[in-house]
């Protein structure tokens, strides 16, 4: 079985980070391991504010030489790392461990918004995540903030920002253009492979139950890298794999709906429920 590995932040409703990540990884078949770098707080008193306490980066060093203990990983991916400190850590343990098929989920700003959740997480990407990138998948706003360019609009903006990316180190550049490119009726994803730029398009669903979808997405396509499959078919897979997951999310309470990470497999129907008369 393959092993993977995410180093992300916490998400209680378990709808997003490290929650999404370990139920994305189940659901394609593969043993994940985590590390966690951050916990994520919402106040449902003070309308779903978002707090962000980051984990001291000792003790997600102590994490992470937990989870290299054993076999060499076949992939990992990063999420929202919390603070430049637990950036260097990690860098230092792709480094140490060899670690070729590395994805960098960049989570610096809150959904739907250009609000930059850890300022100083920006600079720290750039410099010691990006150059090992395998593949680094930024939504929209994200790139506009990694590669100085400010607000996305149109595929062109895309195309221009993840030539930026691959000038910054990462191999393959995926940029989620979800349900924000003003232009377009369909959900368009943007592949850049340092030659060739591949358009993904999709189904768009008006919907408020897509919480966790990036995170799913960055997660489905390491869990398809460590499978062997090679860039294209990881990301285009993942690209369905969340899409059923958006279409059939799930209403959680009053200020979110998750994705429902089970909803490519059919997980509802494994196990026979029995409803108590």
């Amino acid at each position: 079985m393959k092993k993977v590995v995410t180093i992300a932040g916490s998400d209680s409703t378990g709808g997003a980070g490290i929650q999404a990540d370990l139920k994305t990884f189940e659901e394609y078949g593969v043993f994940g391991f985590s590390s966690l770098t951050s916990i994520v707080t919402m106040d449902p008193s003070a309308g779903w504010q978002h707090e962000v306490t980051p984990i001291p980066a000792k003790l997600l060093e102590k994490q992470l030489c937990s989870v290299f203990a054993g076999a060499p990983m076949d992939a990992m991916k990063t999420g929202m790392m919390g603070n430049e400190q637990n950036i260097a850590v990690a860098s230092s343990f792709i480094q140490e461990e060899k670690i070729k098929n590395v994805v960098i989920d960049p989570v610096i700003a809150c959904k739907g918004t250009a609000q930059i959740l850890q300022p100083k997480s920006v600079a720290g990407i750039k410099r010691y995540l990006l150059p090992q990138a395998f593949i680094v998948t930024p939504n929209l706003i994200e790139a506009g903030i990694l590669t100085e360019l400010g607000d996305l609009t149109t595929v062109s903006d895309m195309k221009k920002a993840a030539r930026i990316l691959y000038s910054l180190g990462a191999r393959n550049v995926v940029i989620k253009g979800g349900r924000r490119l003003p232009e377009s009726e369909e959900a368009i994803d943007l592949l850049y492979d340092g030659r060739n730029d591949y358009l993904l398009k999709g189904e768009l669903f008006e919907t408020d139950n897509n919480h966790g979808a990036g995170c799913t997405f960055s997660a489905a396509i390491t869990a398809g890298v460590a499978k062997g499959y090679n860039v294209y078919q990881a990301v285009n897979i993942a690209k369905e794999f969340v899409a059923s997951a958006i279409k059939h999310g799930v209403t959680i309470n009053p200020y979110v709906g998750h994705v429902w990470h089970g909803a490519y497999t059919h997980a509802e129907e494994r196990m026979v429920q029995i409803d108590e008369k």
